[in-house]
């Protein structure tokens, strides 16, 4: 169990948190949602310890063990990845280490001798020697390779490092574990295997993830930050939003009721108050006003950005035709000879892990890149507009937003471009920001304006809602849902894919394509699907180990 106690927590004189009273329980997993800035990642921190709270305290019971998922990508790359993992369990680690040395000593004396037999009692205690095994279970399960379990963090990419430190938060079966947003940079293989995870998880786990299909498939209950304040409400995600909706409702509802019901007090006693036979009717409708209080309905701090991408032209029948792509990235075959024919219809998601492949088409199809073989061709009707992985260079430059924005528009008009940044919701003096000082969610909002200003008809997307909070990605995903022109777009998010897309495609570790005209839950229940992946990964594996 972990509970705050009147927990304030104050950054200047702004309070982030005011008595806020709260209890995690065993066998339970709790979603942490709320605005972008209302505080979640800090209150996760006051949990673990890493902030101290201006009032109150932070209660866990005793002898019980907290992990938490890291976010220094760099923290380890001087250690081995198995240690990593196995430092999960520290106190664990530190008897590895110490038993290490002292065998290794070459004067070995009757203390040392005493010393091993007390540390190699609590670790056979502590199931160390299955800790290898169990770490490699994790690795494995979130996609790091045998191969890796034993090379230095420094050799991995960034999204291999992520997946390393979620393995070390997971380690060891800990008490409480605390994951803020534990679902970035995961594949979703990698994601529903943490799902899974979590699911037959016993202990107490608290989440920060802005993936909705996530929260709804592992949480127990929801604490909602709002305000200052977070209530518990119990069931996932979605439950928390028809139960939050309906009590504001019922809220208004019942306020609805009362100023009925007051407006007819007062124009009683406005009518008879100066009649004697009536005086102490009167009286007694004034006393009955006076006990009647609204309820105080503040509206939630959550903001909603309007997106909606609106084509200048209607799409023809001729979209897109790609034959024969192929490309090597860095001695990797990323494309093996990729074709298939858009339709004006299509919603296409790329799912699958091989992210480096998914990036690599879409630069190609924006003209970034030229393929090494193949050829493709966009109909004359097309416009495309495009949002790129990695997006930094577009906003190394000393404009402000207004300013950046106004370069795309097709309408030289400040009213105009502000008006589409409003939406976004960059208001008042938001628009003269430098926009290399822009946070990543901001960066984003800024590249999704810029794609509705555009007015294009194709929408290249290459996981657009990294780096969005909650009700910026619902906004995306309904803007997209409702958008009358074609889609290509990569995402880690699960319902996003199973509500926008209307066809699937994965590009395979070897380059190779799979194509479904369906939705994302039928593709991953498809048997036909599950057998090339298997056939592909395998021939895989034994390419690695030599064989044939």
């Amino acid at each position: 169990m972990i509970q705050a106690s009147n927990v304030t927590y104050r950054v200047g004189k702004k309070a982030l948190f005011e008595e806020v009273n709260i209890k995690f329980t065993e066998g339970n997993c709790y979603g942490l949602i709320g605005a972008n800035g209302a505080g979640k990642s800090t209150f996760l921190k006051i949990l673990s310890g890493a902030l101290e709270t201006t009032n109150g305290e932070i209660i866990i019971t005793p002898g019980q063990r907290l992990s938490v998922l890291e976010q220094d990508h760099f923290k380890y790359d001087d250690n081995v990845v198995m240690d990593v993992v196995i430092m999960g369990n520290q106190r664990l680690y530190d008897i590895m280490k110490e038993k290490d040395a002292i065998y290794a000593k070459e004067d070995f004396t009757d203390e040392d001798g005493i010393r091993a037999s007390e540390l190699e009692a609590e670790f056979a205690e502590m199931d160390g020697w299955d800790a290898e095994t169990n770490a490699a279970v994790l690795l494995n399960g979130l996609g790091i390779d045998t191969e890796y379990h034993y090379s230095q963090m420094s050799d991995l990419n960034g999204s291999q490092k992520v997946k390393v430190l979620l393995a070390k938060a997971l380690f060891g079966n800990p008490d409480i574990l605390l994951l803020d947003e534990p679902t970035n940079h995961l594949d979703l293989d990698a994601i529903a295997w943490l799902e899974d995870f979590l699911i037959d998880f016993d202990n107490t786990v608290i989440v920060v993830s802005h993936d909705r299909y996530f929260l709804n498939k592992v949480c127990t209950q929801i604490a909602d930050i709002d305000y200052g304040k977070i209530q518990l409400y119990a069931g996932n995600y979605d439950f928390w939003y028809e139960s939050s909706q309906l009590l504001i409702k019922q809220m208004k509802e019942a306020n609805k009721k009362k100023e009925e019901k007051i407006k007819e007090l007062q124009e009683f006693i406005s009518r008879f108050s100066a009649n004697a036979s009536k005086s102490k009717q009167a009286t007694s409708r004034k006393r009955a006003l006076e006990k009647i209080e609204l309820e105080d309905i503040r509206p939630s701090s959550r903001k909603y950005p309007y997106i909606d991408f609106r084509p200048d032209r209607e799409i023809g029948n001729e979209v897109l035709s790609v034959e024969g792509l192929s490309k090597t990235v860095n001695g990797v075959k990323v494309l093996d000879n990729i074709s298939f024919i858009l339709n004006h219809d299509d919603k296409v998601a790329f799912v699958g892990g091989n992210e480096l492949a998914k990036t690599t088409l879409f630069r190609i199809l924006m003209g970034e890149i030229e393929p090494d073989e193949g050829s493709f061709k966009w109909g004359i009707t097309t416009s495309q507009a495009y949002f790129p992985k990695d997006f930094n260079d577009e906003f190394d430059n000393e404009l402000t937003i207004a300013e950046w924005l106004s370069g795309y528009s097709p309408v030289d008009d400040i009213t105009y471009v502000r008006g589409f940044l409003g939406r976004m919701l960059f208001a008042g003096e938001d628009g003269v920001k430098k926009v290399k000082v822009l946070s990543g969610g901001e960066k984003v909002r800024c590249l999704l304006s810029k794609m509705m200003i555009s007015g294009a008809n194709v929408l290249l997307l290459d996981e657009p809602t990294n780096h969005l909070d909650m009700e910026s990605i619902t906004a995306l995903n309904n803007g997209l849902i409702k958008f009358r022109g074609v889609e290509l777009f990569s995402c880690h998010d699960h319902q996003f894919v199973e509500t926008t897309a209307n066809r699937i495609m994965e590009i395979l570790p070897d380059g190779s394509l799979i194509d479904k005209i369906t939705t994302y839950d039928e593709y991953l229940a498809s048997d036909e699907m599950a057998r090339k992946r298997t056939q592909v990964y395998t021939a895989e594996a034994e390419d690695e180990s030599g064989e044939e």
